[in-house]
């Protein structure tokens, strides 16, 4: 009993520190990691069962489309999309955007037991891995910043340090896609995967701006007259389309188990920055939360990496997993690791890759 006890007060303590948007956040945001992992699952099934009476995905074919299944997993990821856009409304970055690799656990579960694939020891570990960090970094969190209007959002937008930040990203984007992309693209993987998570720190901290002046709006204080939402709205289309155009040239040259956990550590990485520095996340922390916080996000990359590294792995031989993709990888159009390589099937996330290797929003 007294253990119990202490437990309770150990619980209370934590949460008990957490602001009611940081919980509603938090729920948002492991609500579309659920929906998210188990919707490649509902997918990857969908495709084969199309692709048992049609011309495949992975080949050009578009007979999946006539297919429930598919259409079932479509549905769920577009639940996620919309619990993880609400999620960025309610709770920091900083806690939002890691939270995305509790879908590769989902996934890699629901793998398990509903594709018979099977999950290397290493594997587990992985996914243990990433549950501790994110809990880590959920008990650790800084509440989210008190804003009234989207004005002030663009205030936070237009000072000079995100300016400054905005500025490189951009200048680094753009040298990536017409200086190096049509000369490096296709055998250097940092090119594709630098343009994607380069303009996805952008593109998350628009899609906050735009989740806030929603959630202000739906609350009785309309945002909409505000030409600043517009101009947030017109940053998120034209990032989310950057970024799926990169990310699909990425998944159809390279490995997907290659491609994934590096992408969810660089636009992790320079999202997290990028809310430090416009949202002045860590002002509202002491050095021990903050370092706190580093040290979970890092012991979220090593189960991500850990994860995808034994995805193939069976009775203890390591996979063979060339970065590059032969020119057909895989006749259905999916990688060993369940994950579509280049199907036109192939969904596109708002956040992290997670198990997905898409954002990819999210």
């Amino acid at each position: 009993m007294g253990g119990a006890q202490l437990v309770g007060r150990w619980v209370e303590s934590y949460t008990g520190g957490m602001s009611a948007d940081n919980i509603k956040g938090l729920l948002l945001a492991l609500s579309s990691s659920l929906f998210i992992g188990a919707s490649f699952i509902i997918k990857k099934k969908g495709l084969k069962k199309a692709g048992a009476s049609g011309v495949r995905a992975g080949v050009g074919g578009y007979s999946y489309l006539l297919e429930p299944l598919w259409w079932a997993g479509m549905i769920t990821m577009i639940v996620g999309e919309i619990a993880n856009f609400a999620a960025y409304a309610f709770a920091p970055a900083i806690l939002v955007t890691p939270l995305g690799a509790l879908s590769i656990i989902i996934s890699a579960v629901l793998a398990r037991i509903m594709l018979r694939e099977k999950l290397h020891i290493f594997g587990i570990l992985g996914c243990i891995l990433c549950v501790v960090g994110s809990t880590t970094i959920v008990l650790h969190a800084p509440p989210e910043r008190q804003i009234e209007s989207v004005a002030e959002v663009w205030d936070l937008a237009t000072e000079p340090a995100f300016l400054l930040y905005a500025a490189i990203v951009l200048a680094a984007a753009f040298v990536l896609m017409f200086r190096f992309a049509p000369q490096y693209g296709q055998t250097h993987i940092m090119v594709y995967i630098g343009i994607c998570s380069l303009v996805g720190s952008l593109s998350v901290m628009s899609v906050k701006a735009l989740g806030i002046a929603l959630k202000l709006t739906f609350s009785g204080m309309n945002q909409l007259v505000y030409p600043q939402t517009w101009v947030f709205s017109f940053v998120v289309v034209s990032c989310i389309v950057t970024q799926m155009n990169y990310l699909n040239k990425a998944l159809d040259t390279f490995n997907t188990a290659v491609v994934s956990p590096i992408y969810y550590t660089m636009f992790t990485s320079l999202t997290i920055l990028a809310s430090v520095i416009m949202f002045k996340d860590w002002d509202r922390q002491n050095p021990t939360q903050i370092v706190t916080e580093m040290c979970g996000f890092v012991t979220i990359l090593s189960g991500t990496f850990l994860l995808h590294k034994t995805k193939d792995m069976v009775d203890g031989l390591p996979p063979n997993l060339p970065i590059r993709l032969p020119k057909h990888a895989d006749e259905d159009g999916y990688g060993t690791e369940g994950i579509p390589l280049r199907s036109a099937a192939d969904g596109i996330p708002l956040r992290s890759p997670r198990a997905t290797d898409s954002f990819r929003s999210s």
